[in-house]
């Protein structure tokens, strides 16, 4: 029996909404998208160089990320690894699976040399298809004018 200020009779109908299990849904999706958003993105975060013309090109789910942060430390997927033993690291990788492609993702801080220098190493793990993923130029644009 409910007794609600005002009084009334016990066969009332309350017209009250109980908001606590609403926000516990709520709260609840929240710590779920909060745990699986960093699980999204692949490789380790770098600030990407802009282009003109770049497009979105489909990449594989096993393709091998490679990324190079702004102080040239190099990463195969989440893995750091040293420069002496990147070659022999890209060798093993490509024996397990000969048909992936290397996505690399260079910091636009970066000097070209050492970008040049992880092209050549998967070069010589005879890796033959390597793009370069840069930011979308206009994207941004149309994005600050309102456009989708």
């Amino acid at each position: 029996m409910a007794f609600g200020p005002g009084g009334g009779s016990p066969d009332e109908i309350k017209g009250d909404i109980n908001v606590t299990p609403l926000v516990d849904v709520c709260l609840v999706l929240l710590i779920i998208f909060m745990v699986v958003t960093p699980m999204l993105q692949s490789g380790v975060d770098v600030l990407l160089p802009n282009g003109p013309n770049a497009e979105k090109k489909p990449g594989k789910e096993g393709d091998l990320i490679i990324s190079i942060k702004n102080d040239g430390t190099v990463f195969v997927g989440q893995n750091w690894i040293p420069d002496k033993d990147l070659t022999t690291y890209l060798r093993a990788e490509y024996q397990k699976d000969p048909s992936r492609a290397v996505q690399l993702k260079a910091d636009k801080r970066i000097n070209f040399g050492k970008v040049r220098m992880v092209m050549k190493a998967a070069n010589e793990a005879e890796f033959t298809r390597i793009a370069i993923m840069t930011e979308n130029q206009q994207a941004g644009k149309q994005m600050a004018q309102g456009k989708s």
